[in-house]
């Protein structure tokens, strides 16, 4: 797990208002010190060319006025970035396993209500994610994902090797661990949660300097890379692999922000120790997702791209879902437990510790 101080990303609002509505992307200014502005983003030039994250101008089921704002109800206030140092525990995690549902040019977080408007877009976990999707029609619904209470939306950008769409095979791992030292602090996602991890626009050195990078594209002996290696071993069990790590620290008010960005927050470092703490705009610890993906591709890598552009222009979408009772016992047992759990909530090398779901992976 890779573990580094969080440069937040924050909005300076009235100018983002201005370069939103004039259509030049989303502006943003670091608000700590040590601060990272947030990559810059450029309008999509043609259908299905990209997309910006910039201020919504629409209203959608979610956000009825359209000013890109979802409050949180209830909000989480007067809570403080734990410092505490529990018992030391070198898993704190837990794995759901999703295969991909569909591919589309629809995102229902940054272009909420309109379809096609998007680059092509990989989708995982619920099968009826589309432009539309609202935290109601989302709650409940089926899903590829092992445990049927997790009806949450991941999404990435589609992969292709020349006009060829090239689809992860099977259930693709999404991690949810602890990205603070305070594992036991770690809470359930509040329902409707949505963010965007990375940026369509952002530049090769930004893409290796994200606080979520971990090991960039890799395949055979090939790691770090920010763009497509050009070639890759060709021998059956060589894949393209990539993982990349979201953001765990929340501000507690909003479900989305105009941005999609600026209600989350990595973990920062705590001034003369190793301990990663949220930072006080951003106090409450979530699960931090992590993406690790697997494409059926290898040989030679010339022609492979994403619908949003070279290697290292490489994000995911994630709208919360889960029931509510099996996310907190998953939370609880594996992540606050300080356990590495499979989708069943199951660590094999504490056996002792019993399970969180029954054989069909639901909450007994």
């Amino acid at each position: 797990m890779r573990s580094s101080p969080a440069r937040l990303p924050a909005l300076l609002l009235g100018t983002t208002l201005i370069a939103g509505l004039l259509g030049l992307g989303t502006i943003a200014t670091a608000a700590d010190p040590g601060g990272e502005a947030a990559a810059p983003t450029a309008p999509a030039a043609a259908h299905h060319s990209g997309h910006t994250t910039a201020l919504s101008a629409r209203a959608s089921g979610d956000d009825p006025d359209g000013d890109g704002y979802i409050p949180a109800v209830p909000q989480v206030t007067g809570v403080t970035p734990s410092h505490a140092t529990p018992p030391p525990r070198y898993f704190h995690e837990f794995q759901a396993h999703c295969a991909v549902t569909h591919t589309a040019p629809d995102d229902p977080i940054v272009y909420p209500g309109q379809p096609g408007r998007s680059h092509d877009h990989t989708f995982m976990g619920n099968t009826s994610t589309g432009a539309d999707s609202t935290t109601a029609s989302l709650h409940g619904g089926t899903t590829t994902c092992k445990a049927p209470a997790d009806a949450s939306a991941y999404w990435m950008p589609s992969l292709y090797n020349g006009d060829r769409k090239i689809l992860p095979v099977g259930p693709q791992v999404i991690y949810y661990k602890a990205g603070v030292t305070d594992y036991t602090s770690v809470r359930p996602f509040p329902k409707g949660l949505r963010f965007v991890v990375g940026d369509p626009a952002q530049t090769a050195q930004q893409f290796r300097s994200h606080k979520g990078f971990v090991e960039g594209w890799e395949c055979g002996d090939s790691f770090f890379n920010v763009d497509f290696p050009a070639s890759c071993p060709s021998r059956p069990d060589v894949q393209l692999n990539l993982r990349m790590q979201a953001p765990s620290c929340w501000n507690g008010l909003h479900l989305d922000t105009p941005d999609h960005r600026s209600h989350m927050a990595y973990p920062v470092v705590k001034p003369g120790t190793n301990d990663n703490v949220c930072p006080a705009s951003h106090p409450v610890a979530l699960p931090m997702i992590e993406f690790k993906m697997a494409f059926p591709v290898n040989g030679d890598m010339s022609q492979v791209r994403l619908a949003s552009g070279r290697g290292y222009s490489f994000h995911y979408d994630f709208f919360n879902a889960w029931e509510e009772r099996t996310l907190k016992a998953m939370v609880d047992h594996c992540i606050v437990g300080g356990l590495q759990c499979d989708p069943r909530g199951y660590d094999e090398t504490h056996p002792q510790r019993g399970a969180v779901l029954d054989a069909q992976y639901r909450l007994p």
